[in-house]
């Protein structure tokens, strides 16, 4: 267990799982997870979430170890998902007087997951209610769709501690290097991003809050300056661009789309543009694609035709943006099609199911190889995206 004192009266009981190679199994991460609860010691001791089950019986060694004579007097469900309650009914069986704390939705999926409502036991909260638990002041505030129906978050007035659930989590464990944002942008958009409107709502409740300190269930504690952490969220879950730059993503056969690709990447950086990433959609981390897609206000998408449509990593890519709300941005479309293609027609559809999305003109067309003809529709496009706004 990861042990960290973080106030006088409040204790990390987190657990890394460096041994995991797919959170929710689909993200590759390297480093692995960690599960984070804590432990809030007043009159009344209480414990903020659980842990997963690979790592249950650790997380509640060290629980105990951390809570000693006086027990645990309530548990804070903040966030259903197993990664977060799947140590609940252990925890509940081995302190019988524990009071759980949630919403009506928390006991409903409760019973649905673990089979027992723990109706004797459960305290309902709402918005705005309260848990005293002497010189502390608990008040919760409901997150629906952050990203599932029954999320909550819990602010401690005392110390203007935010226990956030989901939001503000990182993949990786905390003493990771590297940019908190790198990770973090990835664990959000791919995991959130779809519900932005419901982060945006939720902001606006913290809005008016002294918040010191955030507690997410992964990742690091964020104290200090807060304002870059909420900042990020703000144009995250807006569906800004955090900054200028081009994102080609590319996929290819034979290797034709993909010189093509990097032709443009070389052409936009002659002309100025300081960011620009090319991917292979084949063989990166869809993930991370998807990041920088939401990172960078421009995107390139290269991909030959295939059955009558497009590479299937193309198809995957879309699929992907579409499905977390991907908006608000300048695209361009490069094909190929030896004898009948197909690939732009596919690309620039799904393009027209996004909102508020830009196509930039001309719309690259190779057949086979890249010819002259093709490197100078490469120089035009690589013009128009330069002088985007």
């Amino acid at each position: 267990m990861n042990e960290r004192q973080i106030t006088s009266s409040l204790l990390s009981t987190a657990v890394a799982d460096t041994t995991l190679d797919l959170f929710e199994g689909q993200y590759r991460v390297s480093n692995g997870m960690t599960y984070n609860s804590y432990l809030l010691t007043d009159e009344k001791t209480v414990l903020f979430d659980t842990a997963d089950r690979r790592v249950a019986a650790e997380w509640l060694a060290g629980v105990e170890q951390a809570a000693g004579d006086r027990g645990i007097d309530y548990l804070v469900v903040s966030h259903m998902e197993p990664d977060h309650s799947a140590a609940l009914r252990l925890l509940a069986d081995r302190y019988p007087a524990m009071r759980i704390v949630g919403n009506a939705k928390t006991f409903q999926m409760i019973k649905s997951f673990y089979g027992r409502d723990f109706g004797d036991r459960a305290v309902v909260v709402g918005e705005g209610d309260t848990l005293e638990t002497g010189a502390h002041t608990i008040r919760f505030f409901m997150a629906p769709m952050v990203h599932w129906p029954e999320v909550m978050v819990s602010y401690d007035e005392a110390d203007g501690v935010l226990f956030s659930a989901d939001a503000f989590g990182r993949f990786g464990l905390p003493g990771d290097p590297g940019d908190w944002a790198d990770e973090a942008r990835r664990y959000y958009i791919n995991i959130v991003g779809k519900y932005g409107s419901s982060v945006q709502t939720l902001l606006k409740k913290l809005s008016g809050l002294p918040v010191k300190i955030i507690c997410p269930l992964h990742g690091p504690v964020l104290t200090g300056d807060l304002s870059g952490y909420l900042e990020k969220y703000d144009i995250w879950s807006s569906y800004r661009p955090e900054e200028r730059g081009v994102l080609i993503a590319y996929a290819s056969i034979y290797g034709n789309t993909a010189s093509a690709a990097l032709r443009l990447r070389d052409m936009l950086a002659r002309r100025g543009e300081k960011r620009v990433a090319a991917v292979d959609l084949a063989r990166s981390d869809i993930s991370r694609a998807v990041a920088d897609a939401f990172r960078y206000d421009a995107l390139v998408l290269a991909a030959p035709s295939y059955d009558g449509a497009v590479l299937p990593p193309m198809a995957a890519f879309l699929s992907r943006l579409k499905a977390k709300n991907w908006q608000k941005r300048t695209a361009a479309v490069i094909e190929n099609g030896s004898w009948a293609p197909s690939a732009g027609k596919v690309m620039l559809a799904a393009l027209a199911e996004m909102k508020d999305v830009a196509v930039l003109e001309p719309m690259v067309s190779i057949r086979s190889a890249v010819s002259e003809e093709t490197a100078t529709k490469l120089n035009e496009l690589a013009d128009a995206l330069a002088a985007r706004g």
